[in-house]
C-alpha cells in the first residue's frame, strides 16, 4: 500500500463492510466509510464517513468524489451488495436489474471514479462470491445473485489487466459463508473471522497474483 494508509470501504455501515472497518482501523489505517445511511457503530470506527451515497448513480459517484477531493487511496474495498433471489418459473427480471447495478455496475464505476486517487502499491478488493463461479454452480437457482457476481469477476478481471501498468494490484474475494442480514445469519462463520480472512488476502495482494478469484480462506477458486 502507499505510505497514506488511507482504507476507502462501500457497504461499510454493517456487516462484512463494518468489520473491515473496525479491523483497518485497529491497524491504524483512516478508514473512510461509504453507506446509503451511517450507523453509530461505523462513526466509532471511521475516520470519515461519506454517507448517502447511492453508488449506482451519477449523483452518488459526484458525492463520493466530491467527499475523497485530496485524498490518496491506498485501499478501495468494494463490498457494498445485494442477495435476492429467483426460481426459474417466476423469474423477476427487475430484481435481477437490480442486483447487477449493486453488484457488478457499481464496483466498476467507484473503481474508475477513483483511480484517478490511487497511485502505484495500492490495491482495489472487490468482494465477490464463488456463486459467481460458473465451474462451481452445481445447485442452480438465484440468477441474478451468480450472474451479477459473474459480471464483477470479468470487470476485476480486466481492470487488474488494465492497472497493472500503474502498479495498481486487483482480487476477487469471497468472503465465505457470513452470518450477516444479507442470508439471515444462518451463515458458517462470524464477520471478525471473515474480515480477518479477506484482510490477509489483500496484504497477500500483489501485482504478480493481480487478477485472482479467492476464498478468504486462501483457496483459489475457479472461474
Amino acid at each position: 500500500m502507499s505510505d497514506s494508509n488511507v482504507v476507502v470501504i462501500t457497504g461499510a455501515n454493517r456487516g462484512i463492510g463494518l468489520e473491515l472497518a473496525r479491523h483497518y482501523a485497529a491497524e491504524g489505517c483512516e478508514v473512510i466509510g461509504v453507506c446509503r445511511q451511517s450507523s453509530d457503530e461505523l462513526a466509532s470506527v471511521a475516520a470519515q464517513v461519506i454517507d448517502g451515497v447511492d453508488v449506482t448513480t451519477d449523483a452518488g459517484i459526484d458525492k463520493l468524489k466530491s467527499g475523497l477531493a485530496g485524498k490518496s487511496i491506498s485501499l478501495l474495498i468494494n463490498n457494498a451488495g445485494l442477495l435476492q433471489d429467483e426460481q426459474l418459473g417466476s423469474i423477476d427480471f427487475d430484481s435481477i436489474r437490480t442486483q447487477m447495478e449493486i453488484n457488478a455496475y457499481a464496483p466498476l464505476r467507484v473503481a474508475e471514479a477513483l483511480v484517478p486517487l490511487m497511485g502505484q502499491g495500492s490495491k482495489i478488493a472487490n468482494i465477490t462470491s464463488r456463486m459467481g463461479s460458473i465451474a462451481d454452480n452445481d445447485s442452480g437457482g438465484r440468477y441474478g445473485y451468480r450472474a451479477s457476481k459473474a459480471a464483477l469477476n470479468a470487470f476485476g478481471k480486466s481492470l487488474a489487466v488494465d492497472l497493472k501498468p500503474r502498479g495498481i494490484a486487483v482480487a476477487q474475494l469471497h468472503p465465505g459463508y457470513v452470518k450477516t442480514r444479507m442470508v439471515n445469519f444462518g451463515g458458517l462463520i462470524t464477520p471478525e473471522e471473515s474480515a480477518r480472512g479477506l484482510a490477509e488476502r489483500i496484504a497477500n495482494l500483489t501485482l504478480e497474483n493481480t487478477g485472482s478469484f479467492w476464498h478468504s480462506n486462501g483457496e483459489e477458486l475457479p472461474w
